[in-house]
C-alpha cells in the first residue's frame, strides 16, 4: 500500500475538513506512531496510530454521511466550544444524528443559513475558495444606497489589501434611514459582507445569510437544524463543479471534485 494523506486520513475521520487537518499538522497537533506528523506525509490507516491533541483518531467505518443546514441566531458564536464562556453553535445541533461541524462560518451578530457535515472532504469542497460556491446575504444597512456605491460593490472593492470578486447586487427596499441589499458573493473572507459595506462607508445593521448555491435558508425558524436531502447534497457539489470549471486550473479541481462525488 501506497499510503494516504494524513491530512485526507483525518479529513475522512469526520473530525474536521482537509484544511484545518492541514492546519493541526503544521501546528505540531498531530503525531503518528508517537512521532511528531510533517504535512503531506503519507500513512496506513489500517496500521498507523494517529494521534491529535493526544487522542486518538477514530476511523468512521463507512459510517453514514450526515449533512445539515442550522438557521444560526445572532449571539452564537460558530465554533464547538468557547473558553470565554459564549453561547456556540454546537449547542443547536446536539442532537445530530452524529457530531458535526460547521462548514465556514457566520460572526457572532449574523444569523442565517449554515451548513453542517461529519464529511470532511465535502466540507473541504464548500470551503475551498477553487470552487467559488455562491452565498446570498440580505445585507440591513443604515442609510439610503446610492448607484455608486452599488457600482463599487458590484465591481469590486479592496478589503485587507485585496479587491473583492465581482458581486451580485440588488436592492430590496430603500428608506430615508435604511436599505436593504441582497448582495451574492463567491468568495468567504472573514466579515466581508461588513467590511465590503465599510469600505463604500455603509453601516450594517443586519446581516443575514439566504442561501449558499442552490440551497435555500426557507421557511427554518432560528435555532433549528434538519437535514439536507440527497438531491440538495448533489446540487451543492454540482455547483461547486460548474464554479470548478470556470477556473484556469479547471482540470486539477473538477478532478478532485469528482473524486468527492466518488465517496458518496
Amino acid at each position: 500500500m501506497d499510503g494516504i494523506r494524513l491530512q485526507k486520513v483525518i479529513a475522512e475521520s469526520g473530525l474536521c475538513s482537509r484544511r484545518k487537518a492541514e492546519e493541526l499538522i503544521e501546528e505540531g497537533r498531530v503525531k503518528v506512531n508517537g512521532h511528531k506528523a510533517i504535512l503531506g506525509q503519507k500513512i496506513n490507516p489500517q496500521k498507523d496510530i494517529v494521534l491529535v491533541d493526544g487522542e486518538r483518531l477514530k476511523s468512521r467505518n463507512r459510517r453514514q454521511n450526515v449533512y445539515i443546514m442550522l438557521n444560526k441566531p445572532r449571539g452564537y458564536l460558530t465554533a464547538m466550544s468557547d473558553g470565554r464562556g459564549r453561547k456556540c453553535v454546537s449547542e443547536l445541533v446536539e442532537d445530530a444524528p452524529d457530531r458535526v461541524y460547521p462548514v465556514g462560518r457566520l460572526d457572532l451578530n449574523s444569523e442565517g443559513l449554515l451548513l453542517f457535515t461529519n464529511d470532511g472532504e465535502f466540507a473541504n469542497t464548500m470551503m475551498h475558495p477553487a470552487y467559488q460556491v455562491p452565498k446570498c446575504y440580505r445585507v440591513t444597512v443604515r442609510e439610503p444606497v446610492s448607484d455608486e456605491q452599488m457600482i463599487r460593490l458590484s465591481e469590486g472593492v479592496e478589503i485587507d489589501g485585496r479587491m473583492t470578486n465581482p458581486a451580485d447586487v440588488r436592492i430590496v427596499t430603500e428608506e430615508e434611514k435604511r436599505s436593504v441589499m441582497l448582495i451574492t458573493i463567491t468568495e468567504g473572507r472573514n466579515r466581508q459582507i461588513r467590511k465590503m459595506c465599510e469600505a463604500v462607508n455603509l453601516t450594517v445593521a443586519r446581516l443575514k445569510r439566504m442561501s449558499v448555491g442552490p440551497v435555500k435558508l426557507g421557511m427554518l425558524k432560528p435555532g433549528a437544524w434538519r437535514e439536507l436531502s440527497k438531491d440538495e447534497v448533489d446540487m451543492l457539489l454540482e455547483s461547486a463543479g460548474r464554479a470548478a470549471q470556470k477556473s484556469n486550473k479547471g482540470e486539477e479541481k473538477r478532478a478532485a471534485f469528482k473524486a468527492v462525488k466518488r465517496r458518496r
